[in-house]
């Protein structure tokens, strides 16, 4: 089975004037004078709400509701713009279109709206659906630099959908990893290096190895790296890459584990980063730990009560197998502290179902030891469209996370999300350093704004944004 990654997105450029013969598309706001159409002429919009994505078609063009005007709205715009017309292509309706854009529009969320609303990952023999292939964005206040930056929010987020959605029969470890330097190949200047698991083993990757030793598939390490500034500050983002979850031994209940495809969400979102961090040449040192491994159920899956030692020494009590994250990230970011001479950590995973039931399905939970660091993570995640809430590391639990026959208990009882963080804590050196747990808002049921049902990409524009505005 062979999948396209990354799937193209329809196209979205900055245009002085319309095209002859594309569709048109005009912006209503809630209680203003009807729209004026490209020569002048009233668009009667008094029947359209002007809500942030109402669609109508009013004869040969379109009429978009662009609602109060904030960054949400306009991403819920463009977004349901694309999948209306979409919808209409498929009937035989038009795939080219200028939009008329008024003065002071958001382009930036309009655009990652356009580009990922009409997003979709579907294994199929059929033919694709006919579908929108491209957008001119008109208007004197049109910049083709913003445009071109959401583009790259975009793929990055879309690269991360199609890593995380893609059906774990083909996405092993090595799949992922290998697939990831073929992305990155694309890009000058960024480097892969895939590391198996003969090296794992030499140089004591112990959490990876008891992770990814109950599968016939084994695990990878994943290596990027960007030399944005040679000598500047030095990013490293981990992401957690576990490419199918069983729980191991102790397992998952069936209801729901279909979806342990997208377990590997951090890994991706730390991938799809740092293609577009590089496509950007944004000019910061940025190196991608990505540590890949299926967690199975076999005879020689790890144990509850097994001791295993990680890079660098550390010793941890397993007493959940199915709290394999942290095993994985500890390596890693052991072996960045070791190796890398990092300036700043972020890891990223769909870690811990207690941030879910703490935070919902729309919101990432943010830990940090550093608070210049936490705000800057919680702008640029905002000035994206993803929202993080900082968690705190309470100290009085620090004490749980030891044990009695090793030095690190896995997981304790207690706050299991705040638990998680104080456990990774430990493997970081008192570096600065942010944990971003996205088990809820990776994944989505349904259509909200920019984000289809499936695999959301949560965490790729968040990074990118970071590290374009991160100088020390």
């Amino acid at each position: 089975m062979r999948l396209t990654v990354p799937a193209p997105l329809v196209a979205v450029e900055a245009a002085g004037s319309p095209r002859r013969g594309a569709g048109r598309v005009v912006l209503a706001t809630p209680g203003e004078p009807p729209v004026l159409g490209p020569g002048g002429e009233e668009v009667d919009a008094a029947d359209l709400s002007g809500a942030a994505g109402a669609t109508a078609k009013r004869g040969d063009r379109w009429v978009l509701g662009v609602g109060d005007g904030g960054p949400a709205d306009w991403r819920s715009a463009g977004a349901a713009l694309v999948r209306a017309l979409d919808a209409a292509a498929e009937q035989g309706g038009g795939t080219s279109f200028d939009v008329l854009v008024t003065p002071g529009a958001d382009v930036r969320s309009f655009v990652l709206g356009l580009a990922l609303g009409g997003y979709r990952f579907k294994v199929t023999g059929q033919p694709a659906p006919r579908r929108v292939k491209s957008f001119r964005l008109v208007g004197a206040d049109v910049s083709a630099d913003d445009v071109r930056h959401a583009l790259d929010l975009a793929a990055a987020t879309a690269l991360a959908r199609d890593l995380a959605n893609a059906p774990s029969n083909v996405k092993d470890p090595a799949w992922l990893a290998t697939t990831a330097a073929k992305a990155a190949a694309a890009v000058p200047g960024l480097d892969a290096v895939v590391r198996d698991e003969a090296w794992l083993a030499r140089e004591g990757f112990g959490g990876v190895l008891a992770v990814g030793g109950g599968s016939a598939r084994p695990p990878r390490l994943l290596q990027l790296t960007w030399q944005g500034a040679p000598g500047g500050p030095h990013v490293v983002l981990v992401g957690k890459g576990i490419t199918f979850d069983t729980g191991g031994l102790s397992v998952k209940p069936a209801d729901g584990m279909h979806l342990m495809r997208t377990d590997m969400a951090g890994g991706a979102a730390v991938i799809g980063a740092l293609v577009a961090i590089a496509r950007r040449g944004l000019p910061v040192r940025v190196t991608g730990l990505v540590p890949c491994a299926e967690n199975h159920v076999s005879g020689s899956a790890y144990r509850p009560g097994d001791v295993v030692r990680h890079y660098g020494g550390t010793t941890t009590e397993v007493t959940n197998t199915d709290a394999e994250g942290r095993m994985v990230l500890a390596d890693a970011l052991a072996y960045a502290v070791a190796e890398l001479a990092p300036d700043v950590l972020v890891d990223v995973a769909t870690l811990t179902g207690a941030m879910k039931v703490s935070l919902g399905v729309r919101t990432g939970g943010l830990f940090a030891d550093d608070d210049d660091l936490a705000t800057r993570i919680a702008e640029a995640g905002e000035r994206t469209g993803e929202a993080w809430w900082r968690m705190p590391l309470l100290e009085d639990l620090v004490d749980d996370v030891r044990s009695d026959i090793a030095d690190l208990r896995q997981c304790p009882p207690g706050p299991g999300g705040i638990t998680a963080a104080l456990f990774l804590r430990e493997f970081t050196a008192g570096l600065p350093w942010a944990h971003l747990d996205i088990a809820g808002p990776a994944r989505a049921d349904k259509n909200y704004a920019e984000v289809v049902a499936g695999a959301s990409g949560y965490a790729a524009r968040t990074l990118v944004e970071f590290v374009e505005h991160y100088r020390g």
